[in-house]
């Protein structure tokens, strides 16, 4: 029982950080679909929530801290205005467990100033997609499926 506990804490903990990590651990732990999609939906939206609320205070402390000359208008900065003028929060909300962390997409979006209820409507809807395809993809259909679309 012990080792089934830290398997979901360790998926869990790892979706936190990148979402991908909640279906291909499932997998590699043997987890079932279910609870995969619930470690994988449950770990995004901790860091969703954590973000969303201390988000801007991290976000404050980490420029005071290492970028003092920071360059207002980096490439990687146009691009993120490019995305949320073109897609708005959905967008943002649709690309992070596809391209941003949960972190960073929930970042993304309190940089630009939305409302905290939306962030987390968006984002649960988000993750819950995408927990259910990932999740299928990988839990159901097996292993051999991600070893392949990932050409290894």
């Amino acid at each position: 029982m012990g080792t089934e506990i830290i398997k979901y804490l360790t998926v869990f903990a790892w979706t936190m950080v990148k979402f991908i990590f909640g279906p291909v651990l499932s997998a590699l732990f043997n987890i079932s679909f279910l609870p995969s999609v619930f470690l994988t939906i449950g770990g995004m939206m901790t860091s969703v929530v954590l973000f969303t609320y201390a988000g801007r205070a991290i976000r404050q402390w980490w420029i005071r801290k290492f970028h003092q000359n920071r360059v207002l208008f980096s490439p990687k900065k146009r691009r993120m205005v490019r995305i949320w003028r073109k897609y708005g929060i959905w967008g943002v909300a649709a690309l992070t467990p596809l391209i941003f962390t949960p972190i960073g997409g929930t970042m993304i979006a309190v940089s630009f100033g939305e409302k905290k209820h939306k962030i987390l409507l968006t984002m649960l809807v988000s993750a819950t997609f995408w927990a259910l395809v990932f999740c299928s993809l990988i839990v159901i259909l097996g292993k051999e499926v991600f070893l392949h679309l990932t050409g290894h």
